[in-house]
């Protein structure tokens, strides 16, 4: 067995008793959200069209599309439900040497979890090994800087935590990994330039080639052996050689958001959502400390300046400062062509300059610094922020959970997904899906 995926699949073996209380107390808040935020997407434009394109669907293994009560083929049902799970960039993120979003897991795991008949438990058990995976794989190597995209990893995590879920021997175990990974190695280019819808998309690609991996190895169909470690593997063509040290309470060191931007401007936000009502004056000048990777993925392209496009505005750290600044706290509702096109806006993003610091350099990716200092008619304004609402040292309660809910659905709904959630391991899947498809806006 390729020495990688030994390494996961022996982790794996003690999965069910090394998943602690802290470490389940925290999958539960990150799987609350993520079913929260995809509610939140379940009209946006992509969505209509892959439905438009994929439905109806039917095969041999069938879940639930969220939010309704019909069923399509598990591959096309996680490709809907992650697709509204990640298009608002409001699901959790991992950040260190990769960063990334460990929730896009959920939902290739409840479609299996689903239409196996599996427990809460299960579900819970077979997501601590996909965010292990996704975490490990994160702070082992950074993908990013090759032209390879992070959601490549979503392909080897979920085909993990699928093949735990399934209860695939170990031959099994490794071909649903190698067939999940070996003809998904994802372009960079889906974060270059003009984002386009498939940013939003691509994770939930991602997780549909998974679970049709899982499908395929589970009958017997074999995979290309040493898929990481071999002479036209992984290691060789996409990542360099790199140890996978697998450890569960990386979960807790994972962040929900608070704000549907990319994580990067975490801070941003919410350090200019405080300024928003105590600015006085018209702005003369916006100066913005800031480090390396937030400039590398949400500033230094001519593209962030002037967005054209939802996913390039929720990308852009120059858009989100000067819409936070006028209009306050951004929104799913705050990348529509008014605003993108708006004069104000535009206007003041031409007043930025933005400073990339020693300080911040080093502090990040322990920390997400932010400090900014806006010169107005009537004065000087600034604010600094290092761990923003959301962080790992600064985390989400149930109760932030839910406020977080009431923006998309009924508090009542917010609260009755976040009461079946905290005791989902004494609930089947199928219960989980009828309170979903009873939501009310």
């Amino acid at each position: 067995m390729d020495v990688v995926v030994q390494n996961i699949y022996d982790y794996s073996s003690d999965i069910s008793k090394t998943l602690n209380g802290a470490v389940k107390e925290e999958l539960k808040k990150r799987l609350a959200d993520s079913l929260l935020v995809a509610y939140g997407a379940r009209d946006a434009e992509p969505i209509n069209a892959e439905r438009g394109a994929l439905l109806p669907s039917t095969g041999k293994h069938n879940s639930t599309v969220y939010f309704t009560d019909h069923k399509a083929e598990s591959s096309v049902a996680t490709m809907l439900n992650g697709s509204m799970t990640r298009y608002l960039d409001f699901n959790d993120t991992y950040l260190s040497k990769e960063a990334l979003h460990p929730s896009d897991n959920f939902p290739p795991l409840i479609a299996l979890a689903e239409s196996l008949g599996k427990k809460g438990q299960d579900l819970l058990e077979a997501a601590a090994l996909s965010y292990s995976v996704i975490c490990g794989l994160s702070d082992a190597v950074s993908i990013r800087d090759r032209g390879w995209d992070h959601v490549t990893y979503i392909s080897v995590s979920t085909a993990a935590g699928l093949a735990y879920l399934g209860d695939l021997n170990s031959k099994k175990f490794e071909n649903c990994i190698s067939l999940g990974l070996n003809n998904n190695i994802s372009l960079r280019q889906t974060r270059a330039g003009e984002l386009s819808m498939w940013k939003g998309l691509t994770a939930s690609n991602a997780s549909r080639n998974s679970i049709f991996a899982y499908f395929l190895a589970e009958s017997g169909v074999s995979g290309p052996s040493d898929v990481f470690t071999g002479e036209m593997g992984f290691f060789k063509q996409v990542s360099g050689k790199f140890n996978l040290h697998l450890e569960m309470n990386r979960v807790l060191k994972t962040m929900i958001k608070n704000y549907p931007v990319e994580y990067h401007a975490m801070s941003a936000v919410e350090s200019c959502e405080l300024l928003h009502n105590s600015l006085n004056g018209d702005i003369k000048s916006i100066d913005v400390e800031t480090f390396s990777v937030a400039d590398k993925i949400i500033i230094k392209d001519p593209e962030k300046k002037k967005p054209k496009t939802k996913e390039t505005a929720d990308h852009s750290m120059p858009y989100l400062v000067a819409y936070t600044l006028l209009h306050g706290r951004p929104g799913p509702a705050s990348y529509t062509t008014n605003f993108l096109t708006d004069r104000n806006i535009l206007a003041l993003i031409d007043k930025m300059k933005f400073t990339i610091s020693d300080r911040f350099d080093q502090l990040y990716p322990e920390h997400l610094p932010f400090r900014i200092e806006i010169k107005t008619s009537s004065g000087e304004f600034e604010n600094e922020i290092i761990d923003p609402k959301g962080h790992h040292r600064n985390p989400f309660t149930w109760d932030d959970i839910i406020q977080k809910g009431r923006s998309m659905m009924s508090e009542a709904s917010a609260r009755e997904i976040v009461t079946a959630v905290k005791t989902i391991e004494n609930r089947d899947i199928f219960e989980i899906m009828e309170i979903l498809a009873d939501v009310h806006p």
